[in-house]
This record gives structure tokens, C-alpha cells and sequence, in this order.
């Protein structure tokens, strides 16, 4: 099941969110300072183009320089990311095909707005092993 709605979330929203993250982490990369932050961006890409079957957990160890990192990210490119989330997940909650695929985008704005100090992994992975 979770493959059928991962195609239809790649044709509907995922492509075009994961075209967002990979442009968002190009821009971030013209500066030296920006390259961690594209590094996550296209981590985030990537769940973005297949988020069923996947969640975020804190990644252990993660601390203050993580925090820095996520405010410096929700000033240069978290907060129109998570805005894009938002828009297509309403879009998608109209139609009750869609509501899983909304409900997804919604799943994804927290990593949108702090994307460092998490880890992305597989639903079927106990959490406390990597």
C-alpha cells in the first residue's frame, strides 16, 4: 500500500516539493556557510519524493549548533518551504482521494521549518536502532 501512494504522491505533490528542496539547497549553496544547509535540504529532497514508510526521529547527540542551524534555516529557506507544504496539503485534503497525500505534506512541515538534529528512517526500523 505504501508503494501505490507513493506513486501517486510522486505524480500529484512529491516531484514538485522535492524540485523546491533541490533548488532551495542550489541557492544555499553559493555561499560556504549555506553548504550544510543544502546538504539537508536534499536530504529532505529525498523524503520529500517518497515520505510513506518513513518518519523523523531527534537524531541522538544533536545539540546547540543544531539549534543555531534550524533558526538560521527557517530565516533563509524553512518558512516558504513549510508555506509550500501547507497550500498543497489543503489542495489535496479537498478531494477525500487526496486526504492521505495532504495529511503527508502535513507530516512534512516540521522537518521543512528545523531540519537539523533529525533523522529520516524507515517506519519498519525500530527507532533506537540505526
Amino acid at each position: 500500500m505504501k508503494t501505490l501512494l507513493n506513486l501517486i504522491w510522486l505524480i500529484f505533490a512529491g516531484l514538485w516539493m522535492a524540485i523546491l528542496y533541490v533548488f532551495a539547497g542550489v541557492l544555499l549553496c553559493l555561499t560556504i556557510i549555506g553548504i550544510p544547509f543544502a546538504l539537508a535540504s536534499w536530504r529532505i529532497a529525498g523524503f520529500a519524493l517518497w515520505p510513506f514508510g518513513r518518519t523523523t526521529v531527534p537524531r541522538p547527540g544533536a545539540g546547540a549548533a543544531s539549534c543555531v542551524g534550524n533558526v538560521l534555516w527557517l530565516i533563509l529557506a524553512g518558512w516558504w518551504l513549510a508555506l509550500g507544504h501547507l497550500l498543497t496539503g489543503v489542495v489535496l485534503c479537498i478531494t477525500i482521494i487526496g486526504i492521505p497525500l495532504g495529511l503527508a505534506n502535513f507530516k512534512l512541515i516540521p522537518i521543512s521549518l528545523a531540519p537539523l538534529g533529525v533523522d529520516i528512517v524507515p517506519t519498519d526500523q525500530p527507532f533506537g536502532h540505526r
